[in-house]
């Protein structure tokens, strides 16, 4: 019997060696390289509309504050007048009836500019309310998108744990705290 020499055809040979060859073969820490990258891109588009979307929130916010102190301002106003008109209410009643006409003028005057002074506060006080509204209205999609930065952040400690010890099963979890984040993202983004 004779011993023979298996030797491969050049082409098999070539297609051997690609098909070992690390720039067709992907391994488990090129897959956590470009899952990686991916995810910080991702977070770092996050990060910006969360930023963006609390300044909308603390503008919003000062809006109310802003308006709730004219309102505030508008009803120290209405008192100062309702004081006033209440001394003149005093001086008719303590004054000769004909000497009271001009303390009755000034009651009347105040009566008017009390309507005015508090249809302006409660006026002012809507605006505030308004604006509290439209602050806590920004403000849960940005909630949402704090959270999803948190999954996201997550995924990629765990895809760095990965990337150390080769556990497969790791790198899933990091898909599924991405995937988390994503989602909350896309939710996020609908709400705003």
């Amino acid at each position: 019997m004779s011993e023979s020499l298996h030797t491969h055809a050049p082409h098999e040979e070539a297609a051997h060696v690609a098909a070992e060859s690390p720039a067709h073969k992907h391994s488990l820490s090129q897959w956590v390289a470009i899952f990686t990258a991916l995810l910080a891109t991702i977070g770092a588009v996050v990060s910006y509309q969360g930023t963006h979307l609390m300044n909308e929130v603390l503008l919003a916010k000062n809006e109310a504050v802003l308006e709730k102190a004219k309102a505030t301002d508008q009803w120290n106003y209405y008192q100062a007048i309702s004081t006033k008109e209440h001394l003149m209410q005093l001086a008719v009643d303590l004054t000769p009836q004909k000497q009271a006409a001009p303390y009755q003028k000034e009651i009347i005057k105040y009566t008017s500019q009390k309507k005015t002074v508090q249809a302006e506060a409660r006026q002012l006080e809507q605006l505030s309310t308004a604006a509290n509204m439209r602050s806590e209205q920004l403000n849960r999609p940005h909630n949402d998108m704090a959270i999803a930065m948190i999954f996201l952040q997550i995924a990629i400690s765990l895809a760095s744990v990965t990337a150390l010890t080769g556990r497969v099963w790791l790198f899933g979890m990091a898909m599924l705290s991405a995937l988390g984040g994503v989602g909350l993202w896309l939710v996020a983004l609908g709400m705003s």
